[in-house]
């Protein structure tokens, strides 16, 4: 069986990749969620992509989404991409494929805070577990809090008071839209954002471990520095073949482990990078800190690692 990229899907991520440095400048967006962005990628057909051609879509699959996500993520581009997605391609909502809704997501089991739940049009609760039916919800519907998020880029909302359906009276069942499903969709394609964050951090490390020097020399010639990217590197192959895999087979122990690898290279990623650049990664003038924090905040949601964890350990 061959596993390697076909010309279109090469094709897709490198499309992806120049429309998104193309209206960033390649840069992590400093100013939350860009409606115009959101439009722009709905136009390109991202959260089109599962949706057939005779529905308006573009009639393709996960693997082809997890490519589009890790590019997503090597930028860190801010929103609930994950929900929205799942929205147009899964659920059907109105303006979600082609990027004039926002849709952001609660998880009443797990108390993660919402994302973005201010810039958001539709609210998509997730509670029960397999044969538990997703709701769809206004967001002014949920009494929420804002609260300080660890990451300046990504706002975030905790509900108030009682969890779950109840929290959310307004709330309307979907009918067949598989809670488990949308979790395990939702757990893979952040996987594929944080191996995107974690691929990005090794270029970041390499580049300026080329050009600082120490001694009357590039630092990236020290053993120690070489150890550092070259581990880095390992973390980041070996979590893309997962996360890959996981697309193919839609296995939920194989999703599981791709979502544990990818946090894991995402969060030792950027802290080995912030390590070769020094003080200089603490500050605004690098995108280094800014990856810690999304890869923090992303390996709480969907399935953390306890939850990944105890799945695997179910299957065992």
């Amino acid at each position: 069986m061959d596993f390697r990229l076909t010309d279109d899907q090469l094709a897709l991520r490198r499309g992806t990749r120049e429309l998104l440095e193309g209206r960033t400048g390649g840069m992590p967006p400093r100013g939350g969620l860009d409606r115009a962005l959101w439009r722009a990628l709905g136009d390109a057909g991202l959260f089109a992509l599962a949706l057939p051609e005779a529905e308006g879509g573009v009639g393709l699959g996960l693997p082809e989404a997890v490519l589009v996500f890790e590019e997503a993520g090597r930028l860190l581009l801010p929103g609930p991409l994950a929900a929205s997605w799942l929205a147009a391609g899964r659920l059907g909502v109105p303006g979600a494929a082609d990027g004039t809704s926002v849709v952001t997501a609660l998880d009443a089991g797990d108390g993660v805070p919402v994302e973005h739940l201010a810039a958001a049009d539709r609210l998509l609760v997730l509670e029960g577990g397999a044969g538990a039916q997703a709701r769809l919800a206004r967001p002014e519907e949920l009494c929420a809090a804002p609260v300080r998020s660890v990451d300046p880029l990504t706002p975030l909302h905790r509900v108030s008071g009682r969890t779950g359906a109840a929290a959310v009276p307004g709330a309307a069942a979907v009918p067949g839209a598989d809670v488990a499903l949308l979790r395990r969709e939702g757990a893979l394609l952040t996987a594929a954002q944080q191996l995107g964050s974690a691929g990005r951090t090794v270029e970041l490390a390499v580049a300026h471990a080329r050009v600082r020097e120490q001694f009357g020399q590039p630092i990236g010639s020290f053993q120690a520095v070489k150890h550092l990217c070259a581990g880095m590197l390992e973390r980041v192959e070996t979590a893309r073949s997962v996360v890959y895999a996981a697309a193919l087979t839609e296995n939920e122990d194989e999703t599981a482990a791709a979502k544990l690898l990818a946090d894991e290279a995402a969060v030792r990623g950027a802290r080995d990078c912030i390590q070769v650049y020094g003080g200089l990664g603490f500050t605004w003038e690098a995108d280094v800190h800014l990856h810690l924090k999304r890869a923090w905040l992303r390996a709480e949601q969907w399935q953390n690692t306890v939850t990944c964890e105890e799945s695997l350990a179910a299957a065992i």
